[in-house]
């Protein structure tokens, strides 16, 4: 067997890893305000997201091709599939590191900060593809900030239109309508975060001349989809148990506006083909939602951690992929 097939082998692999554990990492966060609420039961919340997850995968490709091309160059790295296997080694590290500690970190900052390291350790700054890099890079800021305002803007609505009604009444309305909107969320993380796996393996395709263009193989959609799916049957209940209540008190209309405020953003974003970190917009949307409701209610150093977290994922990841490629390359 040629060393292609078993560098390309090994990359799947490692690439359904990936999307395993974001599937119990990150998709814990989409249903953790439903769960949080007792709008769905756990095995409820895992089944349904599991699905919607598969669905959404399935359905969008378009962040898949930004990762696969907007990254790196790889027509200038001469060890592109060991970059590829260094970046995924990284990512995977860092993922069961942050889980183990329950602490909601990026799945996304961690594969796109591995990338770039493994890169940079290979060929230099040079093999960086700047224009798209500084795309992904605003995306990420971006999408945060955004999701924090339009959690604050939505549950402001959200206040005004029924603050006449019955809490009881409204609270079980809410939680009813909780599980629609948790649907809607595991179904937008879906076309997002489990495209990031698919541009992995099309980077690898390409890089070994198995296909000669960005498009994303369906057998590639389906194999990431389902290792998305079956992580997500998992479950991540360190993550849950931190987004769905360490960072407010989640009533089911809080629950609610959180809901769909981050899946607008995430939406939004798969829509025009960018990657944003699922784990920072439903963060960011309930602190924004929370902020509204009232300020004291959000337990702002729980917020304090997680965007240590977040900004810190980016140059670790990159540095400790440099470090595996350095290994990796004396024996490959």
């Amino acid at each position: 067997m040629s060393t292609a097939y078993i560098i390309i082998g090994l990359t799947v692999v490692l690439a359904l890893a990936f999307d395993f554990i974001n599937g119990f990492h990150d998709t814990a966060n989409a249903i953790a305000t439903a769960v949080s609420t007792k709008a769905l039961s756990p095995r409820r919340a895992i089944i349904m997201a599991s699905l919607m997850n598969f669905i959404g995968a399935i359905a969008f490709t378009g962040v898949a091709k930004t990762i696969a091309k907007d990254i790196v160059n790889l027509d200038s790295i001469a060890n592109g599939s060991v970059v590829i296997l260094a970046a995924l080694v990284s990512a995977i590290a860092w993922n069961l590191i942050t889980w183990y500690f329950g602490i909601p970190s990026s799945s996304s900052h961690a594969l796109i900060g591995s990338i770039a390291g493994a890169a940079i350790a290979a060929a230099g700054v040079n093999s960086i593809n700047f224009k798209g890099f500084t795309s992904i890079i605003k995306s990420l800021i971006v999408s945060p900030i955004l999701a924090f305002v339009v959690g604050y803007i939505v549950f402001t609505i959200f206040k005004n239109v029924f603050k006449n009604l019955n809490l009881s009444r409204t609270n079980i309305g809410f939680r009813r309508v909780q599980a629609i909107t948790a649907a809607i969320q595991a179904f937008a993380h879906g076309t997002n975060d489990a495209q990031k796996s698919m541009g992995i393996i099309t980077m690898a395709l390409v890089s070994n001349n198995f296909i000669k263009s960005g498009d994303i193989p369906f057998w590639v959609q389906l194999a990431c989809a389902t290792a998305m799916a079956l992580g997500t049957s998992v479950g991540g209940w360190r993550i849950i148990k931190t987004v769905g209540t360490q960072i407010m008190k989640i009533k089911p209309v809080n629950g609610v506006a959180a809901d769909l405020s981050s899946a607008l953003v995430i939406f939004g974003a798969s829509k025009i083909g960018l990657p944003v970190s699922t784990t920072h917009v439903i963060s960011s949307s309930i602190m924004g939602v929370g902020t509204s409701y009232r300020v004291r209610a959000v337990k702002w150093d729980t917020g304090k951690r997680m965007i240590i977290t977040w900004f810190i994922t980016l140059p670790i990841s990159a540095a400790l992929a440099a470090v595996i490629y350095m290994i990796m390359k004396i024996f490959v």
